[in-house]
């Protein structure tokens, strides 16, 4: 069972996430890596709202490899190299969680991996038994 968690005990989340997610019972984990702005012929796609539409693509994929959705998210970690693509970002990620909350942390960092690479994400699911 997955319950998201936002304590009355302190301030609300300031985005589209939540503050925790309990996972109890049996069931299966997910563990996915840092996807990036490629496609499936390894092209990176141009711009930062490009990247970020690209990465969510695969992060699906992923999860619908793995008989899982959007709903099966329990955390995510986002890295961008520039606050000011935030808006950008914020617009794909709403396109593909919805009303999901996931557990969420942003970072913003000098670079990633590869100059080139604008966006980044990673993510845990868990499905239930």
């Amino acid at each position: 069972m997955t319950d998201f968690r936002n304590p009355a005990a302190i301030a609300p989340p300031v985005g589209a996430y939540s503050h925790a997610v309990h996972v109890t019972g049996p069931g299966q984990w997910l563990h996915i890596a840092g996807q990036i702005g490629v496609d499936a012929q390894g092209t990176l796609a141009s711009g930062v709202q490009n990247q970020a539409d690209a990465a969510w693509k695969n992060l699906l994929a992923i999860l619908a490899d793995a008989g899982m959705s959007v709903q099966h998210l329990v955390k995510i970690t986002t890295y961008l190299v520039d606050s000011k693509d935030l808006p950008a970002v914020n617009a794909v990620r709403k396109e593909y969680l919805g009303e999901c909350r996931p557990a969420a942390t942003l970072v913003v960092a000098k670079e990633l991996a590869r100059p080139e690479w604008l966006f980044e994400i990673e993510a845990t699911a868990f499905k239930g038994d």
